[in-house]
């Protein structure tokens, strides 16, 4: 015979079902132009409208206008150190790339490799100078030079009272000539957020 179950025993096996299914993952796919902020710290959307407000100015400038009266052609560009300075982690990739392509699409400048980029394109052209045919062949010593560089910083100040916290972020960046170091355009951008939850977690 066997023994009864007690209402301790049925009470525990409920329990440890309920916790089983409370551990699924749930998965929800979303419109990439979509603001959500869960955490409060930089993600997606701020790297998107920050870099679309920079570019947005940066060539509404007098200086790309001067440059292509002068010489004829679109100015090309290169992105120097972009640093991140804030407290947290940001994943500056992404915001460069952002920028790179909001420009490249205006089809008002160019931008040529970075240092970390060409390596392997000059790997790559080294190996056609061993081993393709002639007439596919690309030289050394072509390679577009840059007229202008592109820096930049973000900076972060966190202002904490209890369950509140304001976090302030603010990007700086600067377009230098190359030929003279001259600084032909300085942007800006602040952002603000408010955060308010139960437990405050850096």
């Amino acid at each position: 015979m066997k023994p009864a179950r007690t209402p301790g025993l049925r009470l525990v096996a409920v329990l440890v079902v309920l916790v089983m299914a409370g551990c699924g993952t749930s998965v929800q796919r979303m419109d990439t132009e979509k603001v959500k902020d869960l955490s409060g710290a930089w993600n997606d959307t701020d790297s998107r409208l920050v870099s679309e407000e920079m570019i947005e100015d940066v060539l509404s400038q007098p200086w790309l206008r001067d440059f292509t009266r002068k010489n004829r052609a679109q100015p090309a560009l290169i992105v120097g150190g972009m640093r991140n300075l804030s407290h947290e982690h940001i994943n500056l990739n992404t915001f460069v790339a952002d920028i790179e392509r909001a420009m490249i699409r205006s089809n008002k400048v160019q931008f040529v490799a970075s240092p970390t980029e060409r390596g392997s394109v000059r790997a790559e052209r080294k190996d056609q100078d061993l081993h393709a045919a002639e007439a596919t062949r690309n030289p050394m010593g072509q390679e577009l030079g840059a007229d202008f560089m592109l820096q930049g910083t973000i900076n972060t100040i966190v202002d904490v009272s209890g369950t509140k916290q304001v976090r302030y972020y603010q990007v700086d960046m600067t377009l230098v000539s190359l030929a003279d170091n001259r600084k032909v355009w300085v942007g800006q951008k602040k952002i603000k957020k408010l955060v308010k939850r139960s437990k405050l977690r850096f």
